[in-house]
């Protein structure tokens, strides 16, 4: 449990940094992003979730 707290927290801490140097960028991004239709939001999270699980299971292996 102590990990995943430690990784929300670093998530927390490189999404914080992202919009702190690249702010209209960031911006923009997310005005595009509220743009897409919800199914491809969804698959784009399922995704970046399945490459997230697959870095740490190589990570920790």
């Amino acid at each position: 449990m102590r990990d995943f707290a430690t990784a929300l927290a670093l998530a927390a801490v490189i999404e914080g940094v992202l919009v702190a140097l690249f702010t209209r960028p960031m911006q923009k991004m997310m005005a595009e992003a509220a743009l897409l239709p919800a199914p491809a939001l969804r698959w784009a999270g399922v995704i970046a979730t399945g490459a997230g699980v697959a870095a740490i299971w190589f990570i920790r292996r």
